[in-house]
């Protein structure tokens, strides 16, 4: 199967349609109004693997922007852990591209035991997944005005058959970036077609790439847990044959930068902001003279890859992951793994996490 006919390439191709789409939908403006109705102090943004990332950006952009406080938990963080973090009054907004995963199922337990007044907000790829489909186990008083519990399911595009999340975790980055924001759902269009014009381009900049030994992802602010998705993907997708580390631009100096060895690529992802990208352009610049094996590329505004972003980096993120998408992707073929199903017959790794035993909460 060429790489063009498989379904993470479609699913990486799909996603300006798909934010454009979304960006229209009545049910992502009803749960911002929802959101806002509770009038809650905290919100928590929850996910396990690429789903927890999407917190870590939202809340490195955010936080301080709004009155609430923003904390990103992985829930597994909370399922392994859980008594530390509960009981709590903040609304949980729990992220799953198939709402099945253990943690996933987890969470809801934990919950129900030990916090179950907690509002909470599921938003799923898949609506028929447990979190589209499982109410808490105390349901509330229906004679309350808003519901402390609501569902929210992506277009049905978003639910990506590929291993990898691609246009489910771009999809669900974005809707919780409007869910929150200031902005609200207004910069997805525009994003859409930004993304529309840098497609054909991030696919010339990795038909050009080599196939490296190693690969690091940099990113200062929300931009370095975007690095960490996109570190993920290539090592997902290459079936762990090309090592991949990802830091902050500063943090990097500190020991990681030891990893750097041979044919080491990097990608560092530049912020919009003029501060951080100081600091960007100087570690870009140090990188190439000392490591003169390595090739350095540099993607966001005027970088090598230029990719003009809105003033928060954290909507940029969903714009610089899909190149790291495509790069993954193509590499996985040339390396000769399944593409879709990269770790097909090893009995390792599954789309949706497996071998997780769930302990009784109490």
């Amino acid at each position: 199967m060429s790489l063009q006919a498989t379904a993470t390439w479609r699913e990486i191709q799909q996603q300006p349609d798909l934010w454009d789409t979304w960006s229209r939908s009545s049910a992502l403006r009803e749960a911002r109004d929802w959101i806002a109705s509770l009038a809650v102090k905290e919100i928590w943004f929850c996910g396990a693997g690429s789903s927890a990332y999407i917190g870590d950006i939202v809340v490195a952009g955010l936080e301080g922007v709004l009155n609430q406080r923003l904390r990103a938990i992985p829930t597994t963080d909370l399922v392994s852990r859980p008594q530390p973090y509960m009981p709590t009054k903040a609304l949980v907004i729990h992220f799953g591209r198939s709402g099945d995963s253990a943690e996933s199922l987890g969470l809801l337990d934990v919950l129900d035991v030990l916090s179950p007044e907690t509002p909470r907000l599921h938003v799923t790829c898949n609506p028929q997944g447990t979190l589209a489909t499982r109410p808490p186990k105390v349901w509330p008083d229906p004679n309350i005005r808003e519901s402390p519990f609501k569902v929210l399911v992506l277009p049905e595009a978003a639910h990506d058959a590929g291993f990898a999340m691609t246009s489910s975790f771009t999809t669900m980055l974005l809707t919780a970036l409007a869910l929150v924001a200031p902005e609200g759902p207004g910069p997805l269009a525009g994003l859409s077609r930004q993304l529309r014009d840098l497609l054909p381009l991030y696919e010339a900049g990795v038909a050009a790439a080599r196939t490296p030994e190693r690969m690091v992802f940099l990113g200062t602010g929300g931009l370095a847990f975007a690095a960490r998705e996109s570190a993920l993907k290539v090592m997902e997708l290459a079936a762990g044959a090309i090592p991949c580390l990802w830091d902050s631009t500063l943090g990097f100096r500190h020991g990681p930068k030891s990893f750097v060895q041979g044919a080491t690529d990097i990608v560092l992802y530049l912020s919009p902001e003029r501060h951080p990208s100081r600091y960007e352009a100087d570690l870009a610049e140090e990188l190439r003279a000392q490591f003169p094996e390595s090739r350095v590329t540099t993607v966001g505004p005027g970088g090598d890859i230029d990719v003009p972003m809105p003033d928060g980096a954290e909507w940029g993120a969903a714009l610089v992951v899909p190149f790291a998408q495509m790069l993954a992707a193509t590499l996985s073929d040339r390396l000769g793994c399944k593409v879709d199903n990269p770790f097909e017959g090893k009995n390792t790794l599954s789309r949706v996490v497996q071998g997780v035993r769930l302990h009784k909460v109490t």
